[in-house]
């Protein structure tokens, strides 16, 4: 049962959420947590910015906002240089996160906050209110044996400060993060909530676009594969999506600025849940990031896709390795990438995807709800 706003307003506890901005994925997966929170009389603020803020009052338009400021992190254009960006940027990501703590308890007391759900967000917890945290994200692969485990004890003593940690993913050795949340014992505040989509499949998709190119993750690198995407799609004779992933910018781009294309090229800056999610049903092939977002999107839909993991981003490379190893997707490097080699090795690939089990979030979050 969806509750009005008005009776929410009434005697409702308040339900504060808020995503990381290191991309969209962070936002996308908690439109799903959103959506199961409307089912009981909480009144819903969510706490963004930027292009996250834009994607989330698209679905949730009904919904109140308050602004909090990014972390802004900025990536390196060359892989080889892309730890050491991020290496030297950890001062402002520490300062980052006391001026997200400090903000929590001002706004606590101003809106009457009763409980935190803070999707990778390290300083949005308060001893006095339950505080979840989301993150697939227990064992933090840096490409270094020795920041691994500092990065790693680092994130599990912001976990602790938290009444939960929801880690989506499952339990077991048939799951979708690997070392990600399972190399390391997990901290005694975490459970395995499952797949966090968005979407829902369809009851019957039919095949209306060959190819669907979903681009999304922080730049430079989002633009650099972009233009090696448009190199290529000229040549491509079938029919394709490219859906830029840019939810700020509202025009559509047009194909003139693009130059010609042999087959019928469309894009899209930015799609809704809904149009993306009926898209996604249509393509007979999807070449996307390996963002963990993305990768359940996919799973929940039972899709074949092509993963092309952001350069220098170790979590994204490692997820497209063990993904592959498990023969749930085919993937290929950004660096040579060639579209027609690539979609025919996608071809040739031999997709097994196991069963899991999409509604364990839900009873989770039920849970939750029944202790605020």
């Amino acid at each position: 049962m969806l509750f009005s706003e008005n009776d929410k307003n009434k005697t409702a506890k308040t339900i504060l959420v808020a995503p990381l901005d290191w991309g969209l994925g962070h936002a996308a997966r908690c439109i799903p947590v959103i959506k199961e929170l409307q089912n009981y009389p909480f009144r819903i603020i969510i706490a963004a910015d930027g292009p996250v803020k834009t994607m989330l009052k698209q679905e949730f338009p009904q919904l109140q906002f308050i602004n909090l400021q990014g972390y802004n992190i900025k990536y390196s254009k060359n892989k080889r240089w892309f730890r050491f960006k991020l290496l030297i940027q950890f001062p402002k990501i520490l300062s980052t996160i006391v001026k997200e703590h400090r903000w929590l308890n001002k706004v606590i007391k101003e809106l009457g906050i009763d409980a935190v759900i803070s999707d990778n967000r390290f300083g949005l917890y308060h001893p006095s209110i339950p505080c979840v945290y989301i993150t697939h994200q227990l064992f933090i692969k840096t490409g270094n044996r020795i920041s691994d485990v500092i990065a790693t004890t680092i994130h599990k003593k912001y976990i602790k400060n938290y009444t939960q940690c929801w880690i989506p993913d499952y339990e077991g050795k048939i799951n979708i993060s690997g070392e990600l949340s399972h190399y390391t014992k997990i901290p005694l505040n975490a459970v395995y909530i499952g797949c966090l989509s968005r979407f829902e499949p369809a009851k019957t998709a039919e095949n209306t676009v060959d190819l669907l190119i979903i681009l999304s993750g922080p730049e430079p690198q989002r633009s650099i594969f972009e233009n090696k995407l448009m190199s290529q799609l000229s040549d491509f004779n079938g029919s394709a999506l490219l859906v830029r992933g840019l939810p700020d910018e509202k025009d559509k781009v047009q194909l003139p600025e693009r130059g010609s294309f042999s087959g019928k090229v469309t894009f899209e800056n930015h799609l809704s849940a809904a149009d993306l999610s009926k898209v996604m049903q249509s393509a007979s092939l999807i070449i996307s990031r390996s963002g963990y977002t993305t990768i359940m999107d996919l799973l929940k839909l039972g899709r074949k896709a092509l993963l092309v993991p952001t350069p220098g981003q170790t979590e994204q490379e490692y997820l497209a390795a063990y993904l592959s190893a498990k023969q749930l997707f085919c993937t290929a490097a950004q660096e040579d990438f060639s579209l027609r080699e690539s979609m025919a090795m996608a071809d040739q690939f031999a997709y097994q995807m196991p069963a899991f089990n999409m509604e364990l979030y839900r009873n989770i979050i039920r849970q939750f709800a029944e202790t605020i």
